[in-house]
Parts: C-alpha cells; sequence; structure tokens
C-alpha cells in the first residue's frame, strides 16, 4: 500500500495493491496492521455506505465533538468524489485550511481523515457510491457542521454553487467563524 501526505499531513491518501487478471481484479482495501505501520492505528468500529443519484450531490461538512469524535477512511466503489478535509483544531497552524483530493473508483484511492477535521464531499459523477470506515459511532448529540460555501475556507468543490445538490440540514450550518464547537 502505498501511502500520500497531503498539505496537510495529517490527511493521508491511501493506495492499495490492486490485482488484476481476465476475471476482474482483488484488493486488501484494510488490513489493520498494514494500516497500523503506516501510522493509522484507530479501531474502526462502523461501516457507513451511501450513494447519491445526481452528479453534484454535496455532503458536508461534518464532524463529531469529543468524546464521539471520528476518524474517517473513505473510498469510493463505483462513481467519483472530490474530498475535502477542513482542519478544525484551533490549536494547529493549519487551523481553517483545507486539502481536497479525488477519489474515485478508477483511481482506488482511499483518504483517511483525523479527528479534528470537518469533513465533506462532492459526487463528480452520477450514482456514485462512497463506503467509509469510522472509529466512533454517530452520535446526533455531538453531530456538527460548518457551511460548506463559507467564504473564508474557499474551497474549490469544481461544481457551479446554484447546481448543489444538498441536504435541508446542510444548508443551515455556520461559518467557521461563528462556530463556537470545535476542537482544541
Amino acid at each position: 500500500m502505498e501511502v500520500i501526505s497531503l498539505s496537510i499531513p495529517d490527511v493521508r491518501v491511501l493506495l492499495p495493491k490492486k490485482h488484476g487478471d481476465h476475471r476482474g481484479f482483488f484488493s486488501e482495501v484494510y488490513n489493520r496492521a498494514a494500516f497500523a505501520s503506516a501510522g493509522i492505528a484507530q479501531t474502526f468500529v462502523q461501516d457507513n455506505h451511501s450513494m447519491s443519484a445526481p452528479k453534484g450531490t454535496l455532503r458536508g461538512l461534518h464532524y463529531q465533538l469529543q468524546p464521539m469524535a471520528q476518524s474517517k477512511l473513505i473510498r469510493v466503489a463505483r462513481g467519483a468524489i472530490l474530498d475535502v478535509a477542513v482542519d478544525i483544531r484551533r490549536s494547529s497552524p493549519t487551523f481553517g485550511k483545507h486539502v481536497a483530493d479525488v477519489v474515485s473508483a478508477d483511481n482506488w484511492r482511499q483518504i483517511f481523515v483525523p479527528a479534528g477535521f470537518a469533513h465533506g464531499f462532492v459526487t463528480l459523477e452520477e450514482n456514485t457510491e462512497v463506503i467509509y470506515k469510522v472509529d466512533a459511532l454517530y452520535s446526533p448529540e455531538h453531530e456538527r457542521g460548518i457551511a460548506w460555501n463559507d467564504p473564508a475556507l474557499a474551497i474549490d468543490w469544481r461544481i457551479d454553487p446554484a447546481a448543489a445538490v444538498l441536504s435541508a440540514r446542510d444548508t443551515k450550518h455556520p461559518l467557521l467563524a461563528n462556530q463556537a464547537d470545535l476542537f482544541p
């Protein structure tokens, strides 16, 4: 497995080996020991699977507070996304900065987003399926969000903002500057 650090080194791209032949392919997408040797030693407790029918579906920016903060390991089974992680750790030198990477069924990349980051993605293709592991269970009481279109974040989602397909909840998140519940 290849491990690639992004401009915020705590967020990493992982590229598992993919072995193919005339039948198709095989890939070990998660191996606890291999991930631990790459510095990702989280114990994942829940797998999530989302399907977004329209291209331009935007989910995020979401996070959970301690003690239910989540690290995530994201991959795409069908289609493609632009995956975005925003550093919301107030003491971090990269606070308020973000990284983005295309994760797709074709490029076979995975992205690891540690706790302390708001996370979101936008689908770049129709009928995109995203599978991700988390290391803490979903907790509505601890769930928070940041406005996906916060001008201070300057995220290029690679879509026309007017065409973004959003949940009602994702249209109501505060700007980062107005979010009281962040990480120290």
